[in-house]
């Protein structure tokens, strides 16, 4: 049996991340314009992947918007996954996927975030140990988060368009508990 029949695959859309220490679990997602970010304790046997649409923080939590959309929000949500997981920040290093420019006529937001992503952890001192971002094509990404192993296969020009309207659909803002108490 491969190692990817084996595997259990746990799949991460936009504005996730997850958080693993099982050596047979692979996190999977795919790109376009968007980028993940695979940080692992290679000491701790403890690893994640985030997946992230925009990259700064553009406000969103004060302008009632979904703040899993941004990278900003997402890296911290991943690096405390990971420290309460018992790994230490001095021993994260670090994986950046995705980041195409899927549209040659938009802006080019793939190369931002990707840009985002590699400021966000020099800045916080975690080394990049790998990367591949940009280019015209999206990507199907899986991660190993224990041993750090990752693998890409490039999408085909329609892979990629499929991949980037399902990127720019709306998010829908989550619904209050029922139990939640509205203040005039």
């Amino acid at each position: 049996m491969t190692d990817a029949a084996a595997a259990r695959r746990v799949h991460i859309i936009q504005g996730e991340y997850k958080v693993e220490n099982d050596p047979n679990v692979v996190l999977a997602t795919i790109l376009g314009s968007c980028v993940a970010a695979c940080l692992r304790d290679p000491v701790a046997g403890v690893g994640g992947m985030n997946h992230f649409l925009l990259p700064g923080s553009g406000g969103a939590a004060a302008s009632g918007g979904d703040a899993t959309r941004y990278g900003v929000h997402l890296m911290e949500l991943l690096i405390n996954g990971l420290l309460k997981r018992g790994a230490r920040r001095d021993r994260l290093e670090a994986k950046i996927f995705g980041g195409a420019k899927t549209i040659a006529s938009f802006s080019n937001v793939g190369e931002q975030n990707a840009a985002f992503a590699m400021q966000f952890l020099k800045d916080e001192g975690i080394p990049v140990v790998g990367s591949s971002t940009g280019g015209e094509h999206g990507r199907k990404l899986e991660y190993w988060p224990v041993s750090g192993r990752a693998r890409q296969y490039p999408l085909t020009g329609a892979e990629t368009q499929k991949t980037v309207a399902m990127e720019q659909r709306p998010v829908r803002a989550p619904k209050p508990a029922e139990s939640s108490i509205e203040f005039f």
